[in-house]
């Protein structure tokens, strides 16, 4: 495995959204904040989200792990969260998916407590998030 930061994208989305439609969002973000997409680790999302089709497609696309967490390990992540949404709470039993996927799998796979590099960002259909940790 390489060393160095390691960074999770954490994604959430509305049923049917097309994995172009995801990795346009990821594309967008990244560049937006300068980071390489070979420097993205895995993709995190609930498991409401398990048999999604386009977060499928686009884990099988970008070659990345796709880990998924139930509402109940997302919803520790409350307080850590820079956008708590009560939509996402009455739908999916945690304050926000992306950010809170996206912390969960970094705290996992490093060894310090995940931050959110890019807090939550909206696009068609999705959200989307990337943590850090080390």
């Amino acid at each position: 495995m390489n060393s160095g930061p390691i960074l999770v994208v954490g994604l959430g989305c509305q049923r049917g959204c097309l994995a172009s439609t995801l990795r346009a969002l990821l594309d967008q973000a990244l560049l937006a904040h300068g980071i390489a997409l070979d420097q993205v680790r895995a993709l995190a999302s609930i498991d409401l989200k398990r048999d999604e089709p386009g977060l499928l497609e686009l884990a099988e696309q970008l070659a990345l792990p796709l880990t998924c967490f139930s509402a109940e390990q997302l919803a520790d992540y409350r307080e850590r969260l820079s956008h708590r949404s009560e939509i996402a709470f009455e739908r999916t039993g945690c304050y926000g998916v992306a950010e809170s996927a996206a912390l969960a799998l970094a705290d996992k796979l490093g060894t310090t407590p995940a931050t959110l590099l890019i807090p939550r960002l909206s696009g068609p259909m999705s959200t989307l998030a990337l943590a850090l940790a080390l």
